[in-house]
């Protein structure tokens, strides 16, 4: 749970990390996202330390901020998905399923995403935590 893995991950996954600076429109201003990411981060170790939440909630909250404060200039889904997958892991949970298909593919599972996104913006995450294990 630190900043360079995030990044070197990302790095790995799409070999174009911070090359966009100042250049992103979607997400937190990208002055904000160092800090937004290392609070992230505080808050994901502290959950884990002191079990704030359920395992698969722990991943979830994770993946919902990340890709809310979203770092990149693309793949900040399917980055925050494995990032997730790696939180699942390390709780000794299975991966997750995020619907069952390719969400960049089909429509109608991305809409479920995306809606499910929008409810944990609203602090309501059990549509987050339910697509993710359907």
């Amino acid at each position: 749970m630190t900043e360079p893995y995030l990044r070197d991950m990302h790095h790995r996954m799409f070999d174009q990390t911070w090359k966009w600076a100042g250049l992103k429109n979607i997400g937190i201003p990208h002055y904000q996202i160092r800090e937004a990411l290392a609070a992230l981060l505080g808050d994901a170790r502290y959950w884990l330390e002191h079990r704030t939440f359920p395992p698969d909630e722990i991943a979830i909250r994770f993946h919902h901020r990340l890709v809310f404060i979203h770092p990149f200039a693309n793949g900040n889904g399917r980055h925050g998905r494995l990032m997730a997958d790696v939180l699942a892991k390390k709780q000794n949970m299975p991966v997750f399923t995020w619907g069952g298909a390719d969400i960049a593919v089909h429509g109608d599972f991305r809409r479920r995403y995306v809606d499910a996104l929008r409810a944990a913006d609203r602090n309501e995450i059990k549509p987050l935590l339910e697509f993710a294990r359907s």
